[in-house]
């Protein structure tokens, strides 16, 4: 299959990039613009593979996305270039407008343009995949509830508000023209080549730099967290597996309150890389305070997707973080110029660059 990943930069599409990338029949084009979050250095392992290929472009610009379709005659978009932070979300939420909601919907209009050409076997098989989040459904209680694909849409910040607005552009270019779409909502995701201002690579990198481990409020929200890697195996199942027009949750079973991840990163360091003196990482969680309209917690039903494609998450959060706290141990190269000179003037390790 020939394969479109648009924000194969970052750190989920750089996941999927790869996984793509080691079934040699596969051939991946990664569209990605390279905003501050976007480093080709993610792809390291495939770069130079026979199957893979950079496009250095822009969602929005309509002509030099259907040009990629036509040349490397795409059979599957996977959608996942976006703006994803909350908090920068709150500071300046125009980026988040244009490239969530506007560049969603060129991408819409590039692609239909490209499948209405199409025909025949390559016309039936062709699929749009949009990479959404589970944060459109808004927060829930501290209860046993969980969102579901029915869960009907509330979303909180401006980042939410326009991922729910792309995701109900998705469902009306299907239901309107056709377009064979498939949508995915995950969970909080986790693992190596993370940008460093999210919180699991933050907690670990600001503690291996002695600096203040910040959590919002008491530290009592709630998430699910997603090992990357099994998220990068359940896209490319929905992708190819998914029924045309309907969408699946994807989460990992992981409920942890911020307070809880921060701990357990402290705990795996202090095995790892003992602080002198013996003191333990958790004297360094300072709490801050809370961001405006966060959400108490997130949780996701997956059975529908573990019960019609097959997919379940291989890591447990132990497992999983453990392996992550690892890899940014031994992996300075990748992150350390991020540290120092990319992000280096963006309030990196400031307090409202900590929690979830």
């Amino acid at each position: 299959m020939n394969f479109l990943v648009t924000g194969g930069a970052g750190f989920i599409g750089s996941a999927i990039c790869r996984r793509l990338c080691g079934n040699p029949a596969n051939h991946v084009t990664n569209l990605d613009k390279l905003t501050y979050a976007g480093n080709l250095t993610s792809l390291r392992l495939v770069e130079k593979a026979h199957n893979y290929k950079f496009e250095h472009a822009d969602i929005c610009d309509t002509r030099v996305v259907l040009d990629v379709l036509n040349r490397d005659e795409i059979d599957i978009v996977m959608h996942l270039a976006a703006e994803s932070h909350v908090d920068r979300s709150i500071d300046k939420p125009a980026a988040f407008i244009e490239t969530n909601i506007v560049g969603t919907y060129r991408m819409l209009n590039s692609t239909l343009e490209y499948w209405r050409r199409l025909s025949g076997e390559r016309k039936s098989r062709f699929r749009f995949l949009h990479v959404s989040t589970d944060e459109v459904f808004g927060d829930l209680p501290f209860d046993r509830s969980v969102f579901t694909e029915q869960t009907p849409y509330a979303p909180s910040s401006p980042y939410s508000a326009s991922k729910a607005a792309s995701d109900h552009l998705v469902r009306a270019w299907y239901k309107t023209y056709g377009l064979p779409v498939l949508l995915s909502n995950c969970s909080n995701n986790y693992g190596p080549f993370q940008f460093p201002e999210k919180l699991i690579p933050l907690a670990v990198l600001n503690a291996l730099d002695e600096k203040p481990l910040p959590v919002y409020g008491t530290g009592g929200n709630v998430r699910d967290w997603l090992f990357v890697d099994d998220h990068a195996r359940a896209l490319a199942m929905v992708a190819t597996r998914g029924t045309v027009g309907e969408s699946y949750n994807v989460g990992g079973g992981c409920e942890r309150t911020n307070l809880a991840v921060v701990e357990a990163i402290c705990e795996v360091l202090d095995s790892k890389r003992p602080r002198s003196g013996g003191r333990s990482y958790r004297d360094l969680i300072a709490f801050v305070p809370d961001r405006p309209g966060h959400d108490r917690r997130y949780a996701i039903d997956a059975s529908k997707i573990w019960h019609d494609i097959g997919w379940a998450p291989r890591e447990t959060f132990g497992s999983a973080l453990a392996l992550t706290v690892d890899w940014y141990l031994q992996n300075e190269w990748w992150w350390g110029p991020i540290r120092r000179d990319r992000y280096a003037g963006e309030r990196l390790g400031m307090a409202r660059k900590g929690a979830a």
